[in-house]
């Protein structure tokens, strides 16, 4: 069976990192667990009462998963990550203390669920701020937060925003200063205060490093630099992080030597595509390993073989096919055979997808 292994004492390093860093910086922050999927005994081992105490909150956007570490610790504050369905929304104030809102729909049921469950629910107002993914229109901004701010069972502690999730949109100082902004004229206006003013994820990062942050801003929420120690603003390792915390071990089924180009008329194929081919590859061979993994357990788009002479050239629901070339180790000798393990560097996606297959066994490691 294929294998994930967790570096469990690198993540627990770069989380306390990371709480230095941002303590450093009067940032407090939100440790993003979706790529957990929910898993149990990954939570256990990494949130720990040592960790998590510097930490403000813990985040996902998955409910099941609030659940689970609410189950596991009921003193962690739970931060839900997307606007709430309003088909759940009484499961969403039971298991998250705070959640990122946009819809005055959603936060009138929020209020309402709050007020059965006798609780004070916290929202955090999504701002639209280039990236067109959720977030209220900066223009409608004081009349939506002048509908809210007086519900009894809402507290608003903050603005957020969103960027570099789906377009790309970088985070920028001018970008936040807008955020900034918009804190002060509430603020003024209101004669409130706003707790939170949440600048993004780990892709916003590299500005607090570049002193290109603004002063308001101090809340982030944090996955992909925790478990996999890079910023995604460059994909590039922040500060000293460990980045090889995931490796994906994947063994050889079948081992042979066949052709480049396959026989016969190609067309669109159970997986919905038809693979390309050059024609001076007509008539070659190459060593082809199968791999005991398919896209039922992860996309191969976000696997890197750690060995660079393998190539990735097809995938179907449980089986991956590479090509290993003329599979001739430097020392003259075969390089790989039947049963031998070849390793995978998996990115953020892959690693969230495998955990989530039932099909994959994890295995946590931890070093002295």
């Amino acid at each position: 069976m294929a294998q994930l292994q967790i570096n469990i004492t690198e993540i627990r390093n770069n989380i306390l990192k990371l709480n230095s860093y941002l303590k450093d910086n009067n940032i407090k922050w939100s440790l993003i667990t979706k790529v957990f999927s929910g898993d149990k005994d990954f939570m256990k081992q990494i949130l720990t009462p040592d960790i998590v105490k510097d930490i403000h909150s813990v985040g996902d956007s998955r409910l099941s998963s609030l659940k689970n570490l609410k189950e596991l610790n009921n003193e962690l504050i739970t931060i839900y990550i997307k606007p709430p369905a309003k088909a759940y929304i009484d499961d969403v104030v039971k298991y998250a203390d705070i959640s990122l809102n946009s819809s005055y729909k959603t936060i009138i049921a929020l209020n309402k669920a709050a007020k059965k469950q006798n609780k004070i629910h916290k929202v955090i107002i999504m701002v639209e701020l280039g990236e067109l993914r959720e977030g209220v229109n900066r223009e409608d901004l004081s009349f939506f937060y002048n509908q809210i701010f007086n519900l009894p069972n809402i507290e608003v502690v903050g603005l957020g925003s969103n960027l570099g999730c789906m377009y790309g949109i970088e985070p920028t100082y001018d970008k936040l200063l807008q955020l900034s902004l918009y804190k002060e004229l509430i603020e003024l206006k209101h004669g409130t205060k706003l707790d939170l003013i949440s600048g993004g994820s780990s892709i916003s990062l590299p500005l607090i490093e570049n002193k290109k942050i603004p002063k308001d801003i101090n809340h982030f929420r944090i996955g992909e630099s925790a478990f996999f120690g890079t910023s995604p603003l460059d994909n590039k390792q922040f500060l000293d992080l460990c980045t090889d915390t995931f490796n994906f071990y994947t063994q050889i089924i079948e081992l042979e030597e066949k052709g480049i180009v396959p026989d016969g008329i190609i067309n669109d194929a159970s997986i919905g595509h038809a693979a390309e081919f050059e024609e001076k590859d007509l008539g070659r061979t190459t060593f082809k390993a199968i791999l005991d993994f398919g896209l039922l357990d992860v996309d191969q788009v976000g696997l890197t073989p750690d060995d660079k002479g393998i190539k990735l050239v097809g995938i179907t629901s449980d089986m991956t096919v590479v090509d290993i070339g003329n599979n001739i180790g430097k020392d003259g000798k075969q390089k790989y055979h039947i049963g031998d393990n070849i390793c995978l560097n998996p990115n953020y996606m892959s690693v969230a997808r495998l955990l989530n297959s039932k099909f994959i066994e994890k295995k946590f490691i931890s070093e002295k």
